[in-house]
C-alpha cells in the first residue's frame, strides 16, 4: 500500500507527454528504436505509411530535429525538410492557388519546392559553408540551371510561407500561365544572375528542367562526399481530405519522387496509409507504383510489447516515481519480464474482476484497437493522460488514505471513456463527415451485427456503407462457423453510447 499523499505528489508532477508528436516533450527522452526507424537510418525505405497517430510524425520529428548531426557525422547525410508543425496553416493560406494547378503543375510545384529546400537548407546554410568551399564551380552550374529554367533565386533567408509563395510563383513562370507580381508591383524578375522581363518568362517549359537541376545538385553532393534526404510529412493536413485536390497533389508528389530519387538524393515521405490506398484504388490508378513501393516500409503497427515499453519508459521518465518504486531504469529496455513487473507495480492486474477478464495491458490494447486491428501510441498516451487526471482527483480527495496502485481500475475506465468521446468528435466527425450519418445509426444500439441486421439498419446500398465503415476501422469484420458478423470496436462504442451485445 502507498499513501495517497505521496501518490498525489507523483501524479501531480507526472508528465506522460503528448500523443501529438509536435507537442510531445518526451519524444527524444523516451524514443523507441523501432524497425522502421532502423530502415530509415540505413536508407532502406523512402515511403513510410501509417494510420493517424501511429507515429509517422514522431519518426519525422526524430529525423529532422534529433538526428541530423549524427547523420551528417556518421553517414554523411544532409537533412532538408518542409512542413512539420501540427495544424500548420501555411499551405491552407494558398488554397485558391493550389486549386488552379493540374497534376502536371503539381509535379512542377513539388520539384521546385524540393529544389528550394535543397537550396535554402544546404547550399545557403552556414552549417555546410566549409564543405561547399570546394564546390564553387558546381554551385555556379546549379544557379545557371535554375536560370535556364526561369526559376527566380531566393536572395535572402526566407520563412516557410515565403518559400511557398516563391514556389507557387515559380510554377507560374515555368508553366507560363499567370503573371508574376512582386510585392513592390515591379514586373521585372531577378533570376539567378540576370534581370528578365515579364514577357521573357511566359514561354512554356518542360519538366525536364528538374532533371538538369537535380544533376547539378548531385554534382555538388558528390564533390562534398555527401548525400541528401528531403523529408515531407503531414500531407493529410496540407490539402482537403479525399478531395480531387489532394489526389492531384499526392500523385504529383509520387511522380516527383521518381524524378528526384538517385544515389545522392532521396525524397522520404511520411503519409497516411489510407491516402495511399485511395490513390491506388481510384479509377485512375497509379502506374509504376511498384517502383515506389519497392522502397516502402511496412505500415506502422504497434504490438503489445512495444506499447508496454512506451508506457513504462514514459512513466519512468519521472525520477520521483523511479525513486519511490525503486525501479532500475537500465533494465527497462533490455528485459521484457522486468517491464511487465514494473507495469503491474503501477497498475492493477485486471481492470475488471473475473477469471475470464483480460489483463490490464491487454485491456488497454483492446480498448485502443480499431476495426482494422490498429492501435496507435497517440490513443494509448491520451487514454493514460485522461486516467492520470481522474486518479489525481481520487487520491487528492483522500490524502490520509492509501492505495494499492498508482493507477486504479476506475481511472483507466474513465480514461477509455474520455478517449472514445474524443475519437467521436476529432476523428469520426471531423475526418469522415460524409460517413458520420451512417455511424450515428449505430448510436445507443448494440455493438454486434449480422449482415441482415446491417441491411435493416443502413438501408439501400448497405453493402457499400459497410465496406466504407470497415475500411476506416469503424467496423471489425469477423467470421465464425461460416457466418460473417461485424462489431463496433471498444474505442468507438463508448463515445456513441453503444452497449456490447448482438443487435
Amino acid at each position: 500500500m502507498y499513501s495517497n499523499s505521496s501518490l498525489n505528489q507523483i501524479l501531480e508532477n507526472l508528465d506522460l507527454g503528448s500523443g501529438i508528436a509536435e507537442e510531445d516533450n518526451l519524444l527524444e527522452a523516451t524514443r523507441l528504436d523501432t524497425p522502421v526507424l532502423a530502415d530509415l537510418l540505413n536508407d532502406r525505405v523512402d515511403l513510410v505509411p501509417g494510420n493517424k497517430g501511429s507515429g509517422k510524425s514522431a519518426l519525422y520529428r526524430i529525423m529532422v530535429e534529433f538526428l541530423p548531426a549524427m547523420l551528417l557525422t556518421n553517414k554523411k547525410v544532409v537533412i532538408a525538410h518542409g512542413v512539420s508543425r501540427h495544424g500548420d496553416p501555411i499551405f491552407s493560406a494558398f488554397k485558391e492557388e493550389f486549386e488552379q494547378l493540374s497534376e502536371s503543375d503539381f509535379v512542377d510545384f513539388w520539384c521546385i519546392y524540393l529544389i528550394s529546400l535543397a537550396h535554402e537548407q544546404f547550399i545557403k546554410s552556414e552549417i555546410y559553408l566549409d564543405k561547399l568551399k570546394v564546390c564553387e564551380k558546381e554551385i555556379n552550374e546549379f544557379r545557371k540551371a535554375c536560370e535556364r529554367a526561369k526559376i527566380p533565386e531566393i536572395k535572402s533567408q526566407k520563412s516557410l510561407i515565403e518559400i511557398l509563395q516563391w514556389t507557387l510563383n515559380s510554377v507560374r513562370i515555368v508553366k507560363g500561365k499567370l503573371k508574376y507580381n512582386l510585392r513592390t508591383g515591379d514586373t521585372a524578375l531577378t533570376l539567378f544572375g540576370d534581370s528578365v522581363s515579364e514577357k521573357q518568362v511566359k514561354s512554356e517549359q518542360s519538366i525536364t528542367y528538374a532533371i538538369g537541376i537535380k544533376e547539378c545538385l548531385e554534382k555538388i553532393l558528390r564533390k562534398c562526399d555527401l548525400s541528401m534526404w528531403l523529408m515531407v510529412d503531414r500531407l493529410d493536413e496540407i490539402f482537403p481530405r479525399r478531395s480531387e485536390l489532394e489526389g492531384k497533389a499526392l500523385r504529383g508528389l509520387l511522380k516527383t519522387i521518381r524524378i528526384f530519387s538517385s544515389d545522392e538524393i532521396r525524397v522520404k515521405v511520411f503519409l497516411r496509409d489510407d491516402m495511399l490506398d485511395n490513390l491506388v484504388s481510384g479509377k485512375e490508378g497509379f502506374t509504376a507504383l511498384t517502383h515506389l513501393t519497392a522502397r516502402k516500409s511496412d505500415t506502422l503497427r504497434w504490438n503489445e510489447d512495444q506499447l508496454l515499453r512506451l508506457i513504462v519508459q514514459r512513466l519512468c521518465n519521472s525520477e520521483e516515481l523511479v525513486k519511490n518504486y525503486n525501479i532500475d531504469k537500465e533494465r527497462i529496455s533490455s528485459s521484457k519480464s522486468y517491464r511487465e513487473k514494473v507495469f503491474y507495480e503501477l497498475f492493477p492486474a485486471k481492470v475488471h474482476k473475473g477469471e475470464k477478464q483480460s489483463t490490464t495491458l491487454k485491456w488497454v490494447y483492446n480498448r485502443c484497437q480499431d476495426g482494422n486491428g490498429v492501435v496507435t501510441p497517440r490513443d494509448v498516451i491520451q487514454l493514460l493522460n485522461y486516467a492520470k487526471q481522474r486518479q489525481c482527483s481520487i487520491v487528492s480527495s483522500d490524502l490520509a488514505g492509501e492505495s494499492l496502485f498508482l493507477f486504479s481500475s476506475i481511472s483507466l475506465r474513465y480514461g477509455h471513456k474520455e478517449l472514445s468521446k474524443s475519437k467521436k468528435v476529432n476523428l469520426l466527425q471531423a475526418e469522415y463527415p460524409h460517413l458520420f450519418p451512417k455511424m450515428e445509426k449505430f448510436a445507443k444500439g448494440k455493438s454486434e451485427y449480422s449482415q441482415n441486421a446491417l441491411k435493416k439498419l443502413l438501408g439501400r446500398k448497405w453493402e457499400k456503407s459497410v465496406a466504407d465503415l470497415h475500411s476506416i476501422g469503424f467496423l471489425q469484420k469477423t467470421k465464425l462457423k461460416g457466418k460473417i458478423t461485424y462489431k463496433v470496436p471498444y474505442i468507438y462504442s463508448v463515445g456513441l453510447e453503444i452497449t456490447r451485445g448482438k443487435a
